[in-house]
Parts: structure tokens; sequence; C-alpha cells
């Protein structure tokens, strides 16, 4: 590592970087060149604490042992098996493990390569499931107001962000979106899930009555809302959701890119919650973001539909050329060996209390709109500089980086969600740099 400090790049141009205003970093460039545990270091040798697990995804922290070996023996093996008629043992070995974490209902997993391409196969597998089932006229697609769904065009069809969705076009057809929970006014600084907005599930009845259940397919939300700016469910919202799909024969898919993996502490947000999808989306912390993987869990009852006709014919025309590649699916089961032995998968619950305490003691920062929370999720909604919305959220970013703290913001709201391994005291760490951070920005 020491040859790569203090050593930047002399030329930044041929990389577009993703989300990025690229102007402004390529100014002044914010590199990363190692990482272990809860920090990074700089291209400058500096820690950064990591308050973001990255980008949601690391879950178990920085260069955990278990996952780096499983990587590197797989690669010295076999590096990469077709899975188009052909198989490897550790893609079946992996797909047992995650059922057995999984809702009771989950019966098989499809592979993808990240969030996008499992949003993108869960949307396919609702519209192919009720063709298969004699149903074809169900065709539409129901998401909801900022809700984030990953960036190809079916994600950014249902999903909900403006500055996603504007500069592409019609997108798919036959979308529709239910509203938004977020209600400021009534649940400002709610700690865990708010009182108020579990009603605005029946909006999707006026939905079904505006189009007839028997033109949609299937409705898709997070169970918390993550890179809109952490909207956590009102009490009854998600259970309510589940009893109208139940109803009118509508598949529920559950986005847990982000609250899959322990993150609210339990396996995944549908336990959290008790309330069972039919299609469950998940990526980021299946292999602690080390090598890109998704995972899409659906029931028996979805899977059993396409097992028909002649054995010899493909059941389901989709998939990718690395679908269950064998360095990411040892990296996966790497991943799940660390979260079994050091219990991470439900460290949050156990947490919890304590970051929620140590978040909602910024609430009398200067600028500080609300604060939320839910597992080891935070998000402090800040005041918008009056003509320069995301400004002062952006200023926080850069000043919490130079400090030594990695947080994400989204407009003018900061997100967090450190890795699970945080202690208590690091918890100090990120909130004490947090308020000197908020009480200097202007």
């Amino acid at each position: 590592m020491s040859n790569r400090l203090n050593s930047t790049p002399n030329d930044l141009r041929a990389f577009w970087m993703p989300f990025t205003a690229n102007r402004q970093y390529k100014k002044e460039p914010r590199l990363f060149v190692g990482a272990k545990d809860m920090h990074y270091t700089t291209h400058d040798g500096r820690q950064v604490l990591d308050g973001t697990a990255g980008l949601w995804c690391v879950n178990a922290g920085h260069c955990r042992p278990l996952i780096t070996e499983a990587i590197r023996e797989q690669a010295g093996e076999l590096d990469y098996a077709p899975a188009f008629q052909l198989g490897h043992p550790k893609a079946f070995e992996l797909a047992n493990r995650l059922i057995d974490l999984a809702p009771d209902n989950m019966a098989h997993v499809l592979y993808t390569n990240s969030g996008s391409e499992s949003v993108e196969t869960a949307l396919k597998v609702a519209l192919a499931y009720q063709r298969v089932k004699g149903q074809g006229s169900r065709t539409r697609l129901i998401g909801r107001e900022r809700g984030y769904h990953g960036v190809n065009f079916g994600g950014i069809s249902v999903g909900g962000i403006v500055s996603n969705r504007k500069m592409f076009g019609t997108l798919l057809t036959g979308v529709d979106h239910l509203p938004h929970t977020h209600q400021p006014a009534k649940n400002a600084f709610t700690k865990g899930m708010p009182e108020h907005g579990g009603d605005l599930a029946d909006e999707l009845e006026r939905i079904v009555t505006l189009h007839d259940a028997s033109t949609i397919a299937a409705v898709i939300v997070e169970p918390v809302s993550g890179s809109t700016g952490v909207l956590i469910p009102p009490k009854g919202y998600l259970q309510r959701l589940r009893e109208i799909c139940t109803k009118h024969g509508i598949l529920l898919i559950f986005d847990e890119v982000i609250t899959g993996f322990g993150r609210l502490g339990a396996p995944f947000a549908a336990q959290y919650f008790d309330v069972k999808p039919d299609i469950m989306v998940t990526a980021k912390g299946l292999t602690n973001g080390v090598i890109p993987m998704g995972a899409v869990f659906v029931t028996a009852e979805i899977h059993d539909a396409f097992m028909q006709g002649p054995e010899h014919m493909i059941e389901f025309f989709h998939g990718y050329t690395y679908s269950g590649n064998p360095i990411a699916s040892a990296a996966a089961l790497g991943t799940l060996d660390t979260y079994r032995d050091e219990n991470l998968l439900t460290r949050a619950a156990e947490i919890a209390p304590y970051w929620e305490e140590k978040l909602h003691s910024l609430r009398d920062c200067p600028n500080v709109i609300d604060i939320r929370n839910l597992g080891l999720i935070g998000a402090i909604e800040l005041k918008p500089i009056d003509g320069e919305p995301t400004k002062r959220a952006f200023n926080a970013f850069l000043n919490a980086y130079n400090d030594g703290l990695l947080i994400r913001t989204t407009g003018d709201i900061i997100a967090l969600s450190p890795p699970l391994i945080i202690t208590h005291e690091q918890i100090d760490e990120l909130f004490d740099k947090l308020r000197k951070v908020l009480m200097n920005n202007i």
C-alpha cells in the first residue's frame, strides 16, 4: 500500500464518473487507495471512517479475510464457467444457503450482476409469470414516487426519482406510481416507523380502480426507500400493500438491494416487517460489495409455473453471461460465512438503540429540519440554501471527508448506513465529527 500513497493519477479525463459532479471532482480529486474494517485510506495517507458501508454494500466491513481468501482460492481453481446449460458447484451451494436465510415462502434464486439487473429480472419474471398463468393482459407495473430501483430502463420506469428519469424519454409504457410516504409535517423527527401515513397504501386500490386489476402484473417498492433519502415506511403500510396485492392477484416485489443482509437487524426487511413478498430483489450486501453480484428470490409457485412443456426446452429466456459467476459465488459464500460467524445479520438490532440516540442528538444543529432512522440506517434532512438546492448537503459531504468521515448525500439529505461491525466508540466518533460539520455548515 505504501507505494500507492501520495500518488495521484496524472490524467483524470477519460473516466466519466457515475453520479458525480465530474468537473468539481477532477479539480479536487478524492481517492481511496486502501481499506480495512471500518476505515478507508486516502491517497494522501489519511484514515476516513466509513459511515455509508461504501454505497450501502460493505455490510461486513472492508477487506475481511474469509471473503478475500475465498476469492483467491476460487480464482486459482475455476475462473469462469458458463451458466447456460452448464454449472459449477458453488452457484448451487450459494442458492441453497440464500434460501435458508430468506423468508420461508422463498424457494428459488436467479443470479444477476447488480441491483439494477436484479430489478430488471424481477420485472421480467413478473410479466412472464402472468403470461404463463394465462393472464397475459396483466402487463402493467406499479412503482412509487421517490422510489429507486437502479438505472436501467425498467428500473427508472418504475422508479420515481425525477432526476433519474427526466432525460430519457417516455421510458416503459404501462407504468403507474403510488404516492411516496414522506410526510414531514406529521412525522418529523420520528424514531423508527412513523405513526402517520399507513393509509397511503390504499392508493393502490385507486390505481386498481383506474386500470382494473386484470391489467396489473406487479407492484414494486423498497421496504425502506434508501437512495431518495431514507424514507421509513409508516406503521401498517407494507402489510396493507400485501393485503391489496393478494386480494387482486398482483405480485408484490420487495427491492431489498439496500435492506437485505442485516441492515435492519434481520436477514431481510421482509422478515423484519413480517411481510412476505412474492419476489425479492437483492445485490450489494450479497458479496459485501467486493464483486458485482445480485440475486432475485421467487416463490415455488412462480418457479413451478414455468416448469412445463418438453423437458429439453428452455423454460425462461433470460439470463446473463456472468449469472452465478464462480468467483462472485465464492465471494458471496465467504460473505455469508462472515455474517454467520460474527452474527452480523442480527447485530443491527442490538446496536440500533444506541445508533438512534446518537443520531437524534443532532436535532439541535443548525438547519436540521428532520431526522429519521430504522435499524442501522439514518437520515438527516437539511434546510436547502435559497436558490442553491443540494449545495448545503454537498458542502457537508466535502467537509466531512476532509475531517475523516464518509457520508452520503442525496438532495439536501445526509444518509448514513455504516458497516454492521461498527462499535459504540466508532458511532460516537461518527456523530462527533458530523456534529462539528453541521455546526460549521453554512
